[in-house]
This record gives C-alpha cells, structure tokens and sequence, in this order.
C-alpha cells in the first residue's frame, strides 16, 4: 500500500467504522416520548454510583433514553466509568447493551440525555471523540482479500497517519496481539480467534484512550479467551479504560474492577465488582486458609457460638464457613479463630458468583 491518505469524510471526522453496518440514527427512530410505567416487577436498584469529578471519568452517562420506533431501548441510563478501569458491561438479549455501545462511540444520536467521553459531548464533538476511543463490535465483516498488514496499513491511513508511523504501530500492535507471525497472511485464511486479534489490533492504531468491546470473546475457544483476557489485562496496564460487554460472566467476574447491568434499558447496578459480589443479605460467609492439613479442623470451627456451617473447599486447604450476619460478624470470627490457636493463611469475606447477582437483578422474560 503506498502513502496516500484516503480522503476523510466532509466533516473530517475520523472514519466510521466500516463493518458495523449500522443505519442512520434517524432512520429508525423517532422522537422520545413519555412511557407508561411497566407492570412488571422489577427488582430494586443496587449500589446507587456515587458521582466521580470529571476529571477521574472516562464516560460519563447522565439521564440517556433512547427510542426505535415504539421500543423503548434505553430508558433514562446514568452511570460512570472511571478512567482506567477495565468495567464490565452486562444484561440479558435486548436489555439495551449494543444501543448504549454505539450511543457512546457515536453511531447514533442521543434522543435525551447526554453521553461523555473524557469531557467530550458526543452529539457536539463527534471528531474529538472518535479519536480517542476504538469500537469493535460483536459481528464484523473484515476484507477478507487483504492481508494482516494491509488490513491494518489502511485504516491507520484513514486516521491520517504518515507511512512511518504506520509502519510503526502496526509492529506494535501485532506484537502486542502476538499476531506479528501472521502479517502477510490473508484474512480470509485466519481462524475466528485470530480475526479477533487482528480486530483488536484495528482499534488500536489509533492509539484510542477507550475501548469499547462488544462481545470480544464470542465465538472463541477457551485458550483464545484466556489469551485475549491476558491481552485486555495488558492494555489495561498500558492506562486504556476498556469498556467490554459480555455474556461469560465468570471471566468478567475475574477481569474486571467494576460492572454496570442493566434490564429493560435500566441500570440495576453500577459500581465496584467486589461491593456487587460481597452483597448477601442472608447469611455471613467467610473463606479461612490455612497451611497444610489441620486435623479436627471442621469440628473445631463448628464448637464456636459465631459458626453455623462449615465446608471445606476440595481439593485445597479452604474453608468456607458461615455465620449469622451481624456488624462485627467477621472480626468476633477472626478473633476467635485465632485465639484457638488455628494458624491462618488468609481470611476474607466469602465473595457470590457473578451470575448468581446477575439473576438477582434481572427479569425474566423477553425483552
């Protein structure tokens, strides 16, 4: 490919992306107005986000609804994403996620509300904005009849990048996706992960601030996942604020600092991970860790007034014990514990599974 820059769109706005194929804003929408109060019963609102100073955001949503005709797909959204945060983004089929996503990198319009991208208005700074972030969404066709380098060659070119900084960041992109074997390979004879990579690796000549990542993982086998969590965890360290939507809840669980889920186009939670796992209003649940085997282990820990339950965890020298709840629950264990003269390795409070607060916050039902 040689050194010509393909001309910029009229407004010299960084390219749309090509392989979404996402129709005019206004195509299919129309102006938003008042909705009757569903009769379903939706569960309550968890965590209420405290507000973040702009200046610590990476996006910042504030009262977004958004309309297709007579679907009601995003409905008075607000919630923050902190500058380099790896944030899960979570919901059932049709529970607004892609609308959101391309609200926010600026394929469509906001009807009301307002959407920010480090300080920026999407509607008022589109060009700002399409600079600084990076969308790869769920399905995406590629030019196949291309070859990695050239795939990549062209859309740094579209971003106005000169033929030494293009050849330069295409190496460190490729490298960074472990994709720099495979430069002269035809698209068209890569396997699905390593069209991911190569995906990846497009929304990163840029060199956006924010990546939002729709479904990154579908489709891929379980090493491939596990590569591309190792690549997301990377960038992260890099300072990207990656934004990613998925339905593998367990690994989003172990990637991300924090998650936003939303049903019916409203947000039921946006916060910290760990605040969202720790939540049970049932019982007081602990893990205890302790060096090597520890005969009578169990039925010492059952002798004490605080202990209802304990199981060991298999395989592992793990306890999970439970309690009834109470303020001061877990240090009147610990100190017990201790004071039997149980060596400790570790002790914390016992964490739910990411799926388990993902159906306690949703409906059922389609959307």
């Amino acid at each position: 490919m040689n050194d010509t820059t393909p001309d910029l769109p009229a407004d010299d706005t960084a390219p749309d992306n090509p392989e979404s194929n996402v129709p005019a804003a206004d195509s299919d929408t129309v102006s938003p107005v008042s909705v009757a109060p569903s009769s379903l019963t939706i569960p309550p609102l968890v965590g209420e986000q405290e507000m973040l100073p702009a200046n610590e955001v990476a996006i910042d949503i504030r009262h977004l609804s958004h309309r297709f005709r007579n679907h009601l797909a995003v409905d008075r959204v607000t919630f923050q994403v902190a500058s380099g945060s790896l944030h899960g983004f979570v919901g059932p089929n049709g529970a607004g996620k892609t609308t959101v996503l391309k609200l926010i990198c600026t394929l469509l319009q906001p009807q009301a509300g307002a959407v920010r991208v480090h300080g920026k208005d999407v509607a008022r700074e589109t060009k700002a904005v399409r600079r600084q972030i990076g969308f790869m969404p769920d399905h995406f066709s590629m030019y196949r009849q291309m070859t990695v380098t050239e795939y990549l060659d062209f859309f740094a070119a579209a971003y106005g990048l000169s033929l030494a900084d293009r050849r330069r960041v295409i190496g460190d992109v490729l490298a960074l996706t472990d994709m720099d074997g495979r430069r002269d390979s035809l698209i068209s004879g890569l396997s699905r992960g390593m069209q991911q990579r190569v995906g990846l690796a497009r929304v990163l000549v840029n060199d956006p601030d924010l990546l939002l990542l729709d479904e990154p993982a579908s489709g891929l086998d379980p090493r491939a996942r596990i590569e591309l969590m190792e690549i997301l965890r990377a960038l992260r360290q890099m300072g990207k604020t990656i934004f990613i939507s998925s339905h593998i809840l367990s690994e989003l669980a172990e990637l991300c600092d924090s998650v936003t889920i939303i049903d019916r186009g409203q947000i039921r939670y946006s916060g910290a991970m760990r605040e969202l796992l720790e939540q049970d209003t049932d019982t007081g649940a602990f893990r205890l860790m302790v060096p090597g085997d520890q005969p009578n282990l169990e039925e010492t820990l059952l002798g004490l007034d605080e202990v209802s339950a304990v199981d060991r965890i298999e395989d592992t020298h793990e306890y999970r014990i439970e309690c009834a709840p109470g303020a001061d629950t877990a240090n009147r264990l610990l100190a017990a514990v201790l004071q039997l003269g149980i060596p400790v390795e570790g002790f914390q409070k016992d964490l739910r599974h990411l799926n388990e607060a993902f159906m306690d916050l949703t409906t059922e039902g389609v959307r």
